[in-house]
């Protein structure tokens, strides 16, 4: 696999979950700060402020994109202008995330990334935000056919005419189900490529970091070779031929780029490698540590001990492969799946 989506791999757990909000002028929706998760929102109809915690209030619109890739605390309100009952759509959700394996790449990113929807720009991820709405306009609507109301009052304004938070809801729906056939596949699907597409959107907007390491032809290169054959018996120079420089070159780009050497970070991923396949399969710790590099089951548990501070077998007994994380709770709070 490439780094992006071996990135994603390492750190989701479980499935996404989603739910479709409709919120009625004046409204305010509190998201506290959670664990476990990374979440999302996508305006499909109308507009509203997002309203992070240390920043200003930032208008979305039809469209936009917002990413929380550490559920941090945040907001969601109508407008102090929106007119009493204007009505604003949303897709809210979140990706089970396991932070204790998440890649550079990932904790590279802001608290809130937000993609706005501008002619011409990010075409793939639009045309995901586009399936999506055509695959929720065909899931069965709920008893009376109401969609989960964002709270329609909020708790008064604050100095600068803004909604003051409240975490109340008018009514819920569980996750989403498709109703045409296929649908149960296809909205997991869908958000997964929308996780993919939003960190593509994101990665080409930044020139340094992991972003200018994924667009340096020889660092690229031998990452893709790195998780391409994380067992081979990698060397600086056997890497820097990947990408056509000396080794000694090689070293300064990569570990400008990456934050690490090579091998260090060859080691990092090899380790990472062993604890998804501990947590997530029933293998034995030999064919662990071949798939992975090492020569010896004495070996990985060595390494492993060091980096994590358990032995493999502790951690698989310790980690179950699907613990409980804590994800939006139909867009509002957190739930514990």
């Amino acid at each position: 696999m490439d780094v992006l989506s071996d990135a994603v791999t390492a750190a989701r757990v479980g499935r996404p979950h989603s739910s479709r909000l409709v919120g009625k002028a004046p409204f305010a929706a509190d998201f506290p700060a959670g664990e476990g998760c990374a979440g999302f929102h996508v305006v499909l109809q109308g507009s509203c402020l997002l309203l992070p915690r240390e920043a200003d209030p930032v208008p979305l619109a039809v469209g936009d994109v917002v990413f929380v890739p550490t559920a941090a605390a945040h907001g969601l309100a109508s407008a102090p202008a929106a007119p009493p009952g204007g009505t604003v759509v949303l897709l809210c959700g979140g990706y089970p995330m396991d932070r204790d394996r998440a890649h550079p790449l990932l904790t590279e990113l802001p608290e809130i990334v937000r993609l706005p929807a501008k002619v011409g720009r990010d075409p793939s991820l639009h045309a995901v935000v586009e399936l999506l709405a055509q695959e929720l306009d065909r899931a069965p609507t709920t008893e009376g056919d109401a969609l989960p109301l964002l709270s329609s009052q909020a708790r008064g304004v604050d100095g600068d005419g803004l909604p003051v938070l409240s975490g109340q809801e008018d009514g819920r729906v569980p996750a989403l189900g498709g109703g045409a056939p296929g649908g149960d596949a296809a909205l997991p699907a869908l958000l997964d490529l929308l996780l993919l597409y939003i960190l593509r959107a994101w990665l080409a907007e930044q020139s340094g970091g992991w972003a200018g390491a994924l667009r340096d032809p020889a660092v690229d290169a031998a990452l893709r070779a790195v998780h391409a054959e994380p067992a081979r018996p990698w060397t600086v120079e056997a890497l820097g031929r990947q990408g056509g420089l000396s080794r000694a070159a090689f070293a300064r780009r990569f570990a400008a780029l990456v934050g690490r050497p090579p091998l260090a970070y060859l080691t990092w991923w090899r380790l990472t490698s062993a604890a998804r396949l501990l947590r997530d399969t029933d293998e034995p710790l030999t064919a662990i540590a071949a798939q992975v590099g090492y020569g010896s089951e004495h070996a990985l548990a060595h390494a492993f001990k060091r980096e994590y501070g358990l032995a493999p077998g502790a951690y698989r007994r310790t980690t179950p492969s699907h613990n409980p994380v804590r994800t939006f709770r139909d867009g509002i709070g957190w739930l514990e799946q």
